[in-house]
């Protein structure tokens, strides 16, 4: 087999699969090891993938990469509207929700401002978010604290303490990655520190996840598969991830 038709093959793999590893790639094509990890260097340089220990992954980028608000909530827009409605189900009529930054969990926000619920109160770090809810005359306290530019999202000590003094009915989070060694994951400092105050201030943790996060890991992680309660997604996890949420008891929502 000629080393094009390999990296096509490859390509597809990842593609299906989500990850591939040296050793069964080294199997599959009858070459070293060695080999393998050569394609497996071009095929990044090329941004097909991204290599971690003993394989690699789908998705390019370095794990610092982070874009922004406004170009996430133009991404997989029927997948993440599926997932707010499931989500909406999940609201409780009554009681404290937190929503963390994000285009999903905005579009959450946008769900629960068409509906008339006077007996919840929304707490959120997220400027658009609070302006949605407080835009439809609901409840909502905006946590303050120093806003990034890139999520509209108050971040800082004031913000992590803050949502440390609380204790929510549920919480609905997103991430920019989900894998079963690394957990829950995002670019930035600021904004993990503040994820994870609000993992830990709730009763319930749901985490809103379109399947293009499936495997991810970018740099810092701000909360465990068992951190979360249920995961709400576009399509069922597969192989390791999928096994991982299931030992760690996460029930997976398919919307």
């Amino acid at each position: 087999m000629f080393a094009e038709e390999r990296y096509r093959q490859i390509s597809s793999l990842v593609s299906a699969d989500g990850r591939v590893t040296v050793a069964g790639l080294s199997s599959r094509f009858g070459i070293t090891k060695e080999t393998v990890r050569r394609d497996l260097a071009l095929l990044e340089n090329d941004g097909v993938l991204r290599r971690v220990h003993g394989g690699a992954i789908a998705g390019g980028g370095a794990t610092t990469n982070e874009p922004s608000l406004v170009s996430r909530s133009t991404r997989h827009s029927p997948e993440k509207k599926r997932i707010a409605e499931a989500a909406l189900s999940l609201t409780p009529g009554t009681g404290a929700v937190v929503l963390d930054a994000g285009s999903t969990t905005g579009g959450l926000a946008e769900l629960l401002a068409d509906e008339a619920r006077p007996g919840l109160a929304v707490v959120t770090h997220s400027v658009p978010v609070a302006a949605t809810m407080s835009g439809a005359g609901l409840s909502v306290e905006l946590v303050g604290g120093r806003v990034r530019a890139l999520t509209s999202a108050a971040v800082g000590s004031s913000t992590v303490a803050h949502f440390s003094r609380l204790r929510a009915d549920i919480a609905f989070i997103g991430a920019n990655g989900i894998s079963a060694g690394f957990g829950l994951s995002t670019p930035d400092v600021d904004e993990a520190a503040v994820k994870t105050a609000i993992v830990r201030s709730a009763r319930r943790v749901v985490l809103l996840a379109d399947s293009s996060k499936f495997d991810e890991e970018t740099l810092i992680s701000f909360a465990t598969l068992e951190d979360i309660d249920a995961l709400i997604t576009d399509h069922a996890p597969r192989n390791t991830l999928a096994a991982a949420l299931a030992d760690a008891d996460v029930e997976v929502i398919v919307a």
